[in-house]
């Protein structure tokens, strides 16, 4: 019996100014710095003869695949997203771009803001717009309570503020 999965749900195409600017910038680095420098290095450890036992030559090759792979992805990424650089209009509710600052049912207070799939940060409290915490967010206003999976088990959350602009949490 094979390993066959089925394939992965495409991600939401919605990224935010900040983060198509950030995959840009990553692009043009791997493009034009890491590149040429792995290609100059891979030259040099090809020049030392025998490659089929040269640990430089095949570490540059592995990391030139690397480095291609990603180009692709950013490079087919990038077509495919539909930047939100506006607010919307009723921002009463959350929508994609928000900050939100909750109450959890313990009293502690925590701040997410829902952004792409591709500039997720669980150490900002970024979270994507496809996650399940987005997803029970998403429609919410100011005073509504709600209920939502997290990996240490169920947590009631309160959304106390909803903002557009970045807050200092």
């Amino acid at each position: 019996m094979g390993r066959w999965r089925a394939p992965q749900k495409p991600s939401s195409p919605y990224i935010t100014a900040e983060g198509a600017r950030a995959l840009r910038e990553e692009l043009s680095h791997l493009w034009k710095v890491e590149r040429p420098e792995v290609v100059k290095a891979l030259k040099e450890a090809a020049a030392e003869g025998d490659r089929s036992e040269n640990a430089e030559y095949i570490y540059r090759k592995k990391q030139l695949g690397g480095i291609d792979r990603r180009v692709r992805y950013l490079s087919k990424r990038l077509d495919q997203v539909q930047v939100v650089d506006r607010p919307p209009t009723d921002r009463g509710r959350v929508r994609f771009g928000a900050w939100i600052d909750l109450s959890m049912d313990d009293g502690q207070q925590c701040c997410y803001r829902i952004v792409g799939a591709d500039e997720t940060d669980a150490k900002r409290g970024w979270v994507s717009v496809d996650s399940p915490v987005a997803r029970a967010l998403l429609g919410k206003e100011v005073g509504e309570a709600m209920q939502i999976s997290l990996p240490e088990g169920e947590q009631w959350f309160e959304v106390l503020a909803i903002r557009y602009q970045a807050p200092d949490c």
